[in-house]
């Protein structure tokens, strides 16, 4: 038993001593002395190590970890790493972690494992190297490109950052027409040989401060010597010199703008003017001409803008930039001036108090192989010229019953661009009103001085948007302007007046004797007689406002009320003779005692007129009354005429099932003769009827836009006499209604006692009479 402990004993010290002899990891035995183990040290046979490619091994004590080298990064984003995990080492795009890393002027390139720096075009390194990076403390400066020889002759270089252009000297220019070059494309060349016309009428000549223009006699470029020579001619302020044409107030004025003119186009080195001066007195002369009321004829008022638009071009050369706005008693003027050597362009509007004008600055200042070197847009408003100016309608054709006066005030638009009879870019024009109108039959026009001494014509100019308050015109040339109001109207002949008067008068008397029959007259009361009472009462009333108030337009309150009572009391005449339609229809149709009840008819015959009539006056309340009579205007017209147009529609839908019913009727076995032979009456009267009112309106439509005496007359005939043709195809030609008139005539002329026989006779009618009703919905006699 002791043995045994001996040998467990042996053997856990033997096992001891085994373990005490073993190093921990990273550590190796060394004489039975555990030392660290470098893991980093590379063989022969493992080139990369480690950590990878692209990766450092960094030893520790026991351990070792790994780091990315320069230029890389994890692709988990940690610092340090170990071998054994599945991290790599991928490279930095330096140009896009930091986009400034090259500095100012440079370029960035990345390579792999860094990066690179060049510098831009037209600058250079400070250390002379063509590549660098950020630690090597490098800039990029300019490069002046101008200390070689890169223009040429006639041209100098101006350096700038990171490049340079070339200039040619005065006198000099590009056959491209550019202002610079660069680079050995282009040569400067004498400038008069590369352009022979730029100086129109004009030599062209080079100078030691470049080329100026020597202008031909009668040609001028206002003293700008290198713009080019346009015409200019001063007979135009010579008219004072005409009898026909003088204007005394105007002579001082005039003389000396001829002489200024001479001066221009004479004289090799121009007195230059005092354009605010000469303005000033212009204004003045204006003022005194339109005050004195100096045109009495349309030939004067030709030289007179002939005049002042001369005026304004030529005093505009001398007005300095950006120009100048002035008023005055009776004008109101706003100049614009752009001067350089290069053509103006952009959009700019000119306004006043009663007009403004939108034009672009290349349509003002024109060719460029006339441009004189400065561009105006005037803009000259008259306060009263449109009085002189009006009734001069020449150049235009009024169609029939038409009649044209001025609705603006007159303006003059000038530009120094003498070619303006036909614009590339037409000029807008916006005119505001001055009487304010619904209508809008407005038309755009100009002053032609070439149409029999001077007219207004349309010529070249429409309208883009018209108003109540205002027009806006689009002319594609410039003179003096305005905007016509075109009036339609029917002369006020007498023969028409007295038609219009007596018929009626003869319709009133007629509808009061139709409302008295089918009101009083019991024994032919119906529904149709009914609907007739109606018919008649709303004629009756819209003929009386008709005759009173059709022309009383003084208060505009007053004359929309008449327009609405006569827009519902026809409209009402309408519908109610619609319902007598639709009443025949029934009778034949359905059957021969069907009758409306009053309710549903009431409501047909005033409700529905007057719905239409009360979304039509909130729908446009203006379109109430017209200048000249109280009724619908052209905007609101088809507010009658399209329940009008819909009404006849569907009466001669029902007319024609009605005839049609008929027709099979009479064709049966055993027709009821009778009461069909009356029904028959009443269709052909009920189509008669209509046509008597539709006809009337379709004859109205032509009197609102482009009425002809013709229409006119029939019309009023048509209008006047509708009473009277109501009465004779209601009452006269109804033998119940002739019977009621004979007894009433003979109980008034030969009044006596009803004896026995008498009253039993009247009994037996009145009984035949009701038995008459119940068969046809009619009384009879």
């Amino acid at each position: 038993m002791a043995g045994r402990w001996n040998l467990v004993i042996l053997a856990l010290y033997l096992s001891l001593v085994m373990v005490l002899s073993l190093c921990p990891n990273g550590r190796k035995s060394v004489k039975q002395v555990c030392v660290d183990f470098d893991e980093c040290e590379v063989d022969e046979s493992d080139e990369i190590g480690p950590c990878g490619e692209d990766a450092l091994c960094l030893n520790t004590i026991g351990s070792f970890y790994c780091q990315c080298a320069n230029g890389y990064k994890s692709s988990t984003g940690a610092l340090n790493f170990s071998a054994d995990t599945s991290t790599e080492c991928q490279d930095i795009n330096e140009c896009l972690e930091d986009k400034d890393i090259c500095g100012l002027n440079a370029r960035c390139f990345n390579s792999i494992p860094n990066y690179s720096c060049i510098c831009d075009d037209g600058f250079m390194s400070t250390t002379g190297m063509e590549s660098f990076r950020h630690g090597d403390n490098v800039t990029c400066r300019d490069f002046d490109e101008c200390q070689e020889s890169v223009c040429g002759e006639n041209a100098e270089c101006v350096n700038t950052p990171g490049s340079y252009h070339c200039v040619c000297n005065a006198g000099f220019g590009l056959k491209s027409g550019r202002s610079n070059f660069t680079g050995s494309q282009e040569q400067c060349e004498d400038i008069c040989m590369i352009d022979k016309a730029i100086c129109g009428n004009g030599t062209c000549h080079r100078g030691a401060s470049g080329h100026y223009c020597a202008c031909h006699a009668g040609f001028t470029n206002y003293g700008n010597k290198g713009s080019s020579c346009s015409a200019l001619n001063c007979d135009v302020f010579r008219v004072m010199n005409n009898p026909q044409e003088k204007f005394p107030v105007a002579h001082d004025l005039m003389m000396q703008l001829e002489e200024s003119c001479l001066n221009l186009t004479e004289s090799e080195n121009p007195t230059e003017l005092d354009g605010e001066d000469i303005l000033k007195k212009l204004l003045s002369v204006i003022d005194k001409l339109l005050s004195s009321g100096a045109f009495n004829d349309n030939r004067k008022v030709s030289t007179f803008l002939n005049l002042v638009e001369n005026a304004l071009r030529l005093i505009g050369a001398f007005i300095k930039p950006p120009g100048t706005t002035r008023s005055s008693t009776h004008t109101e003027l706003e100049l614009l001036v752009e001067k350089g050597a290069k053509l103006p362009t952009g959009a700019v509007t000119l306004s006043s108090k009663q007009a403004q004008v939108d034009i672009q600055l290349e349509t003002a200042a024109g060719d460029l192989s006339y441009y004189p070197g400065f561009t105006t847009v005037s803009l000259l408003s008259y306060a009263n010229l449109e009085d002189s100016a009006d009734g001069f309608f020449g150049g235009m054709k009024p169609q029939v019953n038409q009649r044209f006066e001025l609705n603006s005030k007159v303006v003059t638009v000038s530009v120094s661009n003498r070619n303006t009879s036909h614009l590339k870019e037409p000029v807008k024009l916006t005119f505001r009103h001055l009487q304010q109108t619904n209508e809008s039959n407005h038309t755009c026009v100009f002053w032609d001085a070439s149409q029999e001494g001077g007219s207004w014509s349309a010529r070249g100019c429409k309208v883009v948007e018209s108003k109540p308050e205002h027009t806006v015109c689009s002319c594609n040339h410039l003179s003096s302007f305005a905007v016509l109001m075109a009036l339609y109207e029917i002369e006020d002949k007498f023969e028409l007046q007295l038609i219009t008067w007596v018929g009626l008068s003869l319709s009133l008397i007629c509808l009061f004797i139709c409302i008295l029959t089918f009101s009083l007259i019991r024994s032919i009361k119906s529904p149709r007689t009914t609907i007739h009472l109606h018919l008649c009462i709303s004629l009756f009333i819209a003929t009386v406002i008709f005759l009173a108030g059709i022309s009383r337009t003084e208060s505009r309150v007053g004359c929309a009320v008449i327009a609405g009572l006569l827009h519902f009391f026809f409209l009402a005449a309408f519908c109610w003779m619609c319902l007598e339609g639709i009443q025949l229809f029934r009778m034949v149709v359905l059957v021969f005692n069907t009758n409306f009840k009053t309710l549903y008819m009431m409501a047909g015959g005033y409700g529905v007129p007057a719905v239409i009539v009360a979304i039509s006056a909130l729908a446009n309340a203006k379109g109430y009354g017209t200048k000249r009579h109280c009724w619908l205007n052209l905007d609101s017209i088809w507010s009658f005429f399209g329940p009008a147009c819909v009404i006849i529609i569907v009466n001669v839908f029902f007319f024609l099932i009605t005839v049609w019913k008929l027709a099979q009727k009479f064709s049966s076995l055993n027709p009821e003769l009778d009461n069909l032979q009356k029904i028959k009456a009443f269709t052909i009267t009920a189509v008669a009827q209509l046509c008597l009112l539709g006809t009337m309106w379709i004859f109205g439509c032509f009197q609102f836009e482009e009425g002809t005496i013709i229409m006119s007359y029939l019309f009023t005939i048509f209008g006047s006499f509708q009473g009277v043709m109501l009465f004779v195809m209601h009452c006269l030609f109804s033998k119940q209604v002739r019977e009621e008139y004979g007894n009433i005539l003979s109980r008034c002329c030969a009044p006596q006692k009803k004896s026995y026989s008498n009253f039993s006779y009247s009994q037996t009618s009145k009984a035949q009479a009701s038995k008459s009703t119940q068969d046809t919905g009619e009384s009879r006699i």
